[in-house]
């Protein structure tokens, strides 16, 4: 039956391959000629999407269908007018070279809009000339583009998706944040967007999948350095990106400094000790000053010599310093009033070279390879000072020096049986060998890890229903000093994406996810911190069992779109923090394996746009948690939302973003999203300059605030942390680009010269 099966499968592909037409040709601007790279071609059947793909680096495209009626060719691009052509024949069409005029513009903002599909079970967005023109940055764009469940936070620069870290591709290799935020608006072409990470991702921990495709350019350099510093806090972030093009090379280096002196940071926490035979009840008031600058750089060497072959080389470099203070009056029921002095530093530095090469054999066949060494060094030093109204002293200290070597290499293959079936598989490899030398002991453990990640993936679309299931198995050994443990587990991936029409789309998702403890939680080291309190690893902790289920209704008509994304999430032996009295006065810290934690929660997200300069982009969340262990259990119901609001008309641009935190619970433990709001101005004098002023905080004297709480039977309490430093934040930015030495145009190319940028990973 096995061999059966798999001949069976082989005969459809084969009769599909033979009884599917193509409809094929390239686009090009009727300006100048030039072709356009990232079109978006569909086929559609009256109101039926049939199948769709975007023109390739030589402005081609090839549509396969096994559809014989009359179709319907729609072909657009934002910045163009679009145009239909109408397919009467039922067999191979060549429709040769296409022509698109630039739309029209009223006060050099062009009036195109969005143009969004849902492929694959993807979601495709080609930005509209209004957003564009109405963001200075990556991040600002990202804002107003209807993607639900992500989040661009324009205070932090960054990005999350459902509350994790994306994937993020850049013209197809893995990048960093840093890399997205070098990106200007103006150079995107197209972004792709899913809720679900790809089998490929799956062992990394990231939360949801962003590929962003930039537009081609000419031969010649590129400038972009942007900056913006606060006025009345110590608040520095700053971009310089150079690039040049030749042929089939490209070179590229790029700065990102970031600095921050607080001093303005307080903690105020009531709380408890409880222990069979003792307890302590405690008030704490800090002043907690922060200062820490990081400074990223990379060098970037692209080599292209076809549209089917791109080798980069990338080296990265990110020396950083933390330092971090404490200033604290305690009183407690057991020793009294007296104060905490803490003192922590940090120096890191992790150069790591990645090497990166993808080979298209042909439409249907492809290879990419990657391989990332890093060499990490860390000095960490902290000392906990506590002086006691009798005038006795404690000190509680903890020096360790941090030495990592880590070697990540994958490959990964794709075939394209047809436009309707694909496949992939790949095995990615993770060896590391850390040494850590605590200091005032003078213990040196040795920490190995070896993960093996083997995945394989199957998509297939049926109708106008796409199927994609995956599947992996992770294979994880490690070792801390005396310690080892081995794991052997599963990632499985389901979804469907149904095209009900070109307006309502309808998705589904399940994910199995084991979470395997990491290195540092499984470490046995016991280390006392403060009078009463000992932190330690769990080498006995076990892999928690993660199940979600997802449900995603989207509908879009015009400038209005909407999608709503119901989430079940079910967590077995799932791992929390808790605290357990030792005896002696003395409680311990751990990571443990509670009973179960489960989750269900609706998002919906609305956007709306290009209403005479004006567009909206709302996201409304309602989340219950429940949390349980062995004899106690927890519930939560939160709500939470997040705005833009925007203006442009000409070179002005005003925009509004506010996010309304949520409460969130893990374990015993109960915090709150990070609160923010900004009022943004920006000016852009020409296409080079563009000046902003932003009022972040608004109205809020403490700035960012943290509170939490926990309801741990050993130690109950409440926290409330806020950085006042943030409070009505004033900052200024200037950004500038500019093209240069351009050596020759040509209307038509091959090459793949587009800004690409790889991430560095650091383990």
């Amino acid at each position: 039956m096995k061999h059966f099966a798999i001949l069976f499968l082989a005969f459809i592909c084969v009769i599909s391959e033979i009884s599917a037409r193509t409809i094929h040709g390239e686009v090009r601007s009727d300006n100048d000629s030039t072709i356009i790279v990232g079109a978006t071609c569909r086929l559609m059947s009256g109101s039926q999407f049939i199948n769709g793909v975007t023109t390739d680096n030589d402005g081609a495209f090839v549509i396969s269908t096994n559809a014989k009626t009359k179709l319907t060719l729609e072909i657009s691009m934002p910045g163009f007018n679009a145009t239909e052509i109408v397919i009467e024949s039922d067999k191979n069409v060549g429709v040769g070279t296409v022509y698109l005029s630039e739309a029209a513009t009223l006060n050099d903002v062009q009036v195109t809009a969005n143009s969004m599909i849902d492929a694959k079970g993807r979601t495709i967005i080609f930005p509209g000339g209004s957003d564009v023109k109405a963001s200075s940055t990556a991040i600002s764009l990202f804002q107003k583009l209807p993607l639900a469940g992500l989040e661009a936070n324009p205070i932090n620069r960054s990005l999350s998706v459902d509350g994790g870290t994306p994937v993020i591709l850049i013209n197809g290799i893995p990048s960093s944040i840093d890399d997205f935020n070098a990106l200007q608006p103006k150079d995107i072409a197209k972004i792709e967007f899913s809720r679900i990470t790809p089998a490929r991702y799956a062992d990394r921990g990231n939360h949801g999948f962003l590929s962003i495709t930039l537009k081609k350019r000419n031969d010649g350099g590129k400038v972009y350095i942007w900056g913006r510093s606060a006025v009345n806090t110590a608040f520095v972030d700053g971009n310089v990106r150079a690039s040049y093009h030749q042929g089939p090379s490209q070179f590229t280096l790029s700065y990102n400094p970031s600095w921050r002196n607080y001093q303005q940071v307080y903690d105020n926490t009531t709380g408890s000790y409880i222990g069979d035979d003792f307890r302590v009840d405690y008030e704490e008031h800090d002043r907690n000053p922060f200062n820490y600058h990081y400074h990223n750089m990379a060098l970037k060497y692209d080599y292209s010599p076809n549209a089917g072959t791109l080798f980069s080389a990338s080296f990265r470099m990110t020396p950083s310093y933390n330092s971090r203070r404490t200033i604290a009056n305690t009183t407690d029921s057991y020793l009294g009033e007296y104060e905490n002095r803490n003192l922590s530093k940090s120096k890191d530095l992790s150069p790591s070279l990645d090497l990166f090469f993808k080979r298209e054999f042909n439409d249907r066949n492809a290879l990419e390879l990657q391989v990332v060494g890093t060499l990490s060094t860390s000095d960490y030093s902290r000392k906990n000072n506590y002086i006691y109204s009798d005038g006795s002293t404690s000190d509680y200290i903890m020096d360790v020096d941090s030495r990592r070597r880590s070697l990540i290499s994958e490959i990964n293959y794709t075939h394209q049986f047809s436009d309707k079936t694909s496949l992939s598989a790949g095995y990615q490899n993770t060896v590391s060998h850390s040494t850590n030398t605590y200091i005032t002991t003078d213990y040196k453990p040795i920490l190995t890890e070896n993960n093996n990640y083997l995945y394989a993936r199957i998509g297939q679309q049926i109708g106008k229903v796409y199927v994609s299931a995956s599947t992996g198995a992770k294979l994880y050994w490690i070792k801390n000093d005396l310690n080892k443990r081995h794991f052997i587990r599963n990632l499985t991936t389901l979804q469907l994406s149904w095209n009900i029409s070109k307006k309502w789309n309808l998705a589904g998702a399940f994910q199995y996810s084991p979470s395997i403890p990491s290195l540092s939680a499984l470490t046995d080291y016991p280390q006392q911190q403060s009078p009463y309190l000992i932190y330690n690893g769990n080498p006995d902790l076990k892999v928690s069992q993660n199940f979600r289920y997802q449900l995603m209704p989207s509908f879009q008509h015009k400038k209005f779109s909407a999608s709503l994304l119901m989430t079940y999430r079910h967590v077995g032996d799932f791992v929390m923090n808790d605290l357990f009295y030792l005896g002696d006065k003395m409680f311990l810290s751990q990571s443990i394996n509670a009973r179960k934690s489960w989750y269900a929660g609706a998002n919906l997200n609305m956007k709306i746009s290009d209403i005479h300069g004006f567009g909206a982009n709302v996201n409304i969340g309602v989340d219950y948690y429940e949390t349980m262990g062995a004899d106690w259990c927890h519930h939560l119901t939160s709500l939470d939302a997040s705005f833009s609001l925007w203006w442009n008309n000409g070179p002005y641009t005003i925009s509004y973003w506010r996010k309304i935190p949520g409460k969130y619970l893990s374990g015993n433990y109960v915090g709150k999203d990070e609160n923010g709001d900004a009022l943004s101005f920006e000016y852009q004098p020409d296409k080079h300059w563009t000046f902003g002023a932003n009022w972040m905080y608004m109205f809020d004297k403490k700035g960012t605030k943290y509170p939490s709480w926990g309801y741990s039977s050993v130690n109950p309490y409440y926290s409330e942390r806020y950085i006042k430093n943030n409070g009505n934040m004033v900052v200024l930015s200037v950004s500038y680009s500019a093209d240069f030495g351009s050596i020759f145009r040509s209307s038509r190319r091959t090459l793949n010269n587009s800004d690409n940028n790889s991430s560095l990973l650091k383990m």
